[in-house]
C-alpha cells in the first residue's frame, strides 16, 4: 500500500479506534502531456493577470468568488480561518443504516483505514459487530478542508469509507420523455424480462479489462520501439431498430446461444483482443 493520507480517530459512541487512510483506488487510465509537434518539448503555462497583463507569482493568487454582475469578491487566508469545519482528526459515527437505503448516486471515493498502535482490537470489534448486523455506519470526516458524510461498511476484512456527496450536489432528473405517455406492450415488456433472465449472472470483475488501454499501450510500445503504426479499424454502426419486438426476441435468442455455446470466459476474450491489436503493430512493422 502506498504512504497514509490522513491520521485519526472512529469515534464510536465512547470508543476512540485510531486509524489510517489509504486511497482504495487508482485511476490505470494511459497519461499524456501536451508537448511542441516539432521537438517534443513540454507545454507550459504562465499565470497571467488578465487586467494589467502581469505575470502573477503564486504567492499573490488569491481566491476569488464571481458575482452574476462580473464583480470579483476576493476571500483571504483570515475568511476561510473563521469557518466552522471541524479540525478533529475523528470520523464521527452518526447512526447506523440498512446499505440498500443509501443510493448508489451518493458516492463519491472509496478508501481503507487501517487500525493503528492499540487499535487494533476495538477496530476487529466494530468491524466484526457492523458485519453481522447487516448495516453500515453514517459517519461524518472532515478531508482536505471540507467535512464531508460518508459510510463505514466492511470488505475483506477492512473498512471501507465511502465519501458521499451532499443531497444538493445531486441533480433532479427532470426530462421531457417523463412527461410523455409511452405505450409499453405486455408482450414487450415479458420478452424484456425473458432477456433479462438470460443475461443475469453473478458479478466477476476479473473478467472484464481495459481493452481501450490495453491497445493503446501496444500502439505506444510500438511507437517507441520505431514500428509504423497503423489506425485501428472502425467498428460497424448499428442500423436503427424498427420492430423492438423482434429485436428483443432475436437478443434472448442470441443470449441462449452464446450462454450454451460459448464456455471461454469474457476476460479471456478481452486479452485475446489486445493480443491481436498488438500483432497488428508488428504485422505493420
Amino acid at each position: 500500500m502506498p504512504r497514509s493520507i490522513w491520521k485519526g480517530a472512529i469515534s464510536f459512541g465512547l470508543v476512540s479506534i485510531p486509524v489510517k487512510l489509504y486511497s482504495a483506488t487508482e485511476e490505470r487510465s494511459v497519461a499524456f502531456h501536451q508537448v511542441h509537434r516539432e521537438d517534443g518539448g513540454r507545454i507550459k503555462y504562465r499565470r497571467v493577470c488578465t487586467v494589467c497583463g502581469e505575470e502573477v507569482a503564486y504567492s499573490d493568487i488569491a481566491k476569488g468568488y464571481e458575482l452574476p454582475t462580473g464583480e470579483m469578491v476576493i476571500l483571504t487566508d483570515e475568511d476561510f480561518a473563521d469557518l466552522p469545519i471541524s479540525s478533529s482528526r475523528a470520523v464521527d459515527v452518526l447512526k447506523f443504516v440498512p446499505l440498500e437505503q443509501v443510493d448508489p448516486i451518493y458516492f463519491n471515493k472509496s478508501y481503507y483505514l487501517e487500525p493503528e498502535g492499540q487499535g487494533a482490537k476495538p477496530y476487529a470489534l466494530l468491524r466484526d459487530a457492523l458485519e453481522e448486523s447487516g448495516q453500515i455506519a453514517l459517519v461524518k470526516i472532515a478531508l482536505r478542508q471540507r467535512e464531508q458524510l460518508a459510510t463505514l461498511r466492511v470488505r475483506d476484512g477492512v473498512f471501507v469509507l465511502e465519501t458521499m456527496l451532499w443531497p444538493d450536489e445531486i441533480r433532479a432528473a427532470e426530462f421531457d420523455f417523463l412527461d410523455e405517455d409511452v405505450e409499453v406492450r405486455p408482450q414487450e415488456l415479458a420478452m424484456a424480462k425473458s432477456l433479462i433472465e438470460q443475461m443475469s449472472g453473478d458479478f466477476e470483475p476479473e473478467e472484464y479489462t481495459d481493452a481501450y488501454r490495453e491497445a493503446l499501450q501496444a500502439v505506444i510500445e510500438a511507437k517507441v520501439e520505431g514500428r509504423e503504426v497503423v489506425a485501428p479499424e472502425e467498428p460497424e454502426e448499428a442500423g436503427t431498430v424498427v420492430d423492438l419486438m423482434s429485436a428483443l426476441r432475436a437478443s434472448v435468442e442470441a443470449a441462449k446461444s452464446g450462454r450454451a455455446d460459448d464456455d471461454e470466459p469474457a476476460r479471456k476474450k478481452a486479452k485475446k483482443a489486445a493480443k491481436k491489436t498488438a500483432a497488428k503493430a508488428r504485422k505493420t512493422a
